[in-house]
């Protein structure tokens, strides 16, 4: 199974190091300071949103029944048949937005400049590398990860088994008590 960008909403801590990292790495000059001077500014395709306490980087989910794909009039939106990543054509894209219109996680959205759709691809020139996505390598606490489902589990039952274990008592709320939190909050 490939690997896909996991979240972990407990690590996030809002530096917005990942909104950097991608509009840097979507830059002509792939480097800070050469992004800073472009024309038109690079666009970053993830963004960190603030909730309550909380902090979420929201980005596409490359769902495996994208709504965007089956929106797209054109067939901008497609699904890389080696990574299973979503990405948009650009050359085909009109600007219509009904890939905007129907993702459920606003990750898809509108390049103020040349009115296309913009949304995570997931760096295919990194990924072909072997390296993970720019936002990923950029994240300092581990908020995100890009693993293949199977390992994200693996990783999540090893850290219950160790407090289970261990007898270890988390102040550290897990990210399904921060949700609910959340959608008792509202």
């Amino acid at each position: 199974m490939s690997k896909t960008i996991f979240t972990v909403v407990e690590n996030c801590v809002a530096c917005k190091s990942c909104e950097i990292a991608c509009a840097v790495e979507h830059s002509c000059s792939k480097t800070l300071a050469g992004a800073i001077l472009e024309t038109p500014l690079p666009q970053r395709r993830i963004t960190v949103e603030g909730v309550g306490a909380y902090s979420y980087p929201s980005r596409c989910q490359h769902c495996s029944d994208a709504s965007c794909i089956t929106a797209c009039p054109t067939g901008a939106m497609q699904r890389d048949g080696n990574t299973d990543a979503v990405f948009s054509d650009h050359d085909r894209c009109i600007g219509c937005w009904m890939c905007v219109v129907v993702c459920p996680f606003g990750g898809v959205t509108a390049d103020p400049v040349n009115k296309k759709a913009l949304k995570c691809d997931r760096c295919p020139e990194r990924t072909a590398k072997g390296e993970a996505p720019a936002c990923v390598s950029a994240c300092p606490t581990g908020a995100l990860l890009f693993l293949t489902p199977e390992e994200f589990a693996a990783q999540r039952r090893q850290a219950t088994a160790h407090a289970a274990v261990c007898g270890e008592s988390t102040t550290k709320l897990n990210g399904m008590d921060i949700l609910r939190s959340l959608k008792g909050a509202n």
